[in-house]
């Protein structure tokens, strides 16, 4: 029996209330206003991130009306839109939300649906990871950063930005990583005495281990910044399994503790080079 009238955000369903020819131009319902399969899972995913997103856009609101919130790898753009839809227009009016993605293409079309649908808090930027943080069309300080499934070094090119501007959160959801398991098939050490090296001995550890160990790393890296950070599932493994959802706030100074664990990790794999992407603060 429900006790509130207050829709969970972890349903399959559209809001009442929900714009349906948004959700139709994002193809997530179709023209009879029908979900499928793919569709629900995607708005299931999206609507639980969202669940993350909303209690640190009260706390942002409480100092900042009109806070920046900047989606990165943004693609075709669904978190930011469905945030838009869900939340912000009714409860952040003046909050703005910049997608970023390099496919000129995507970035186009989320104009033109933007416009289409009269969503005036969003702007859409093709921009690559470098021209991100250097673009002076974004704010020098962004309260919150977020990337959905960006795929391999994307989610490390989102961590950076949030980095360099300053961001008061980032929640994140990393999917494909590919970098770090290239990088263990090219130093294996499978013939040597440390028995470490059997974690990624056979091809699928190797896959799976540089997963494990990408996420362990930028969760270092930013306890290495000053961010409290928390992993936990974003939806049961049943609807993704790329479900690893990272939440970051800021909290105070780097931590000595965290860049050295950091270091020390990256060193024990014999991965070196990976510091120049992990990078840690200068103390």
């Amino acid at each position: 029996m429900k006790t509130s009238n207050t829709p969970a955000l972890h349903s399959t369903e559209p809001l009442p209330g929900q714009s349906t020819a948004l959700l139709q131009a994002l193809h997530l319902l179709t023209r009879d206003g029908k979900l499928n399969q793919d569709s629900a899972r995607k708005l299931k995913q999206v609507k639980h991130l969202i669940g993350f997103i909303k209690p640190l856009v009260d706390i942002l609101l409480e100092q900042k009306p009109n806070l920046s919130i900047v989606d990165h790898g943004a693609g075709k753009s669904y978190l930011g839109f469905l945030l838009v839809d869900y939340y912000l227009k009714d409860h952040a009016p003046l909050a703005q939300v910049y997608g970023i993605d390099v496919r000129q293409e995507l970035v186009e079309s989320a104009r033109v649906l933007a416009q289409q649908t009269g969503f005036k808090q969003m702007k859409f930027l093709a921009l690559s990871a470098k021209e991100a943080i250097e673009s002076p069309d974004l704010p020098a300080q962004v309260d919150l950063v977020t990337a959905l499934h960006a795929c391999d070094t994307a989610t490390d090119d989102a961590i950076a930005f949030g980095l360099t501007h300053h961001a008061q959160y980032m929640v994140l959801v990393p999917c494909c990583q590919a970098e770090v398991a290239r990088s263990l098939r090219q130093t294996k050490q499978s013939d040597n005495d440390d028995p470490i090296s059997e974690l990624w001995r056979h091809p699928i550890h190797t896959r799976e281990f540089g997963s494990q160990l990408t996420n362990t790393l930028r969760s270092l890296q930013l306890e290495a910044h000053g961010y409290q950070v928390t992993v936990t599932e974003l939806v049961g493994w049943e609807h993704s399994m790329k479900n690893e959802l990272i939440v970051a706030s800021r909290k105070g100074p780097p931590r000595l503790a965290a860049i050295k664990r950091l270091n020390n990790l990256i060193d024990r794999v014999g991965l070196p080079a990976l510091k120049e992407r992990f990078f840690t603060p200068s103390l």
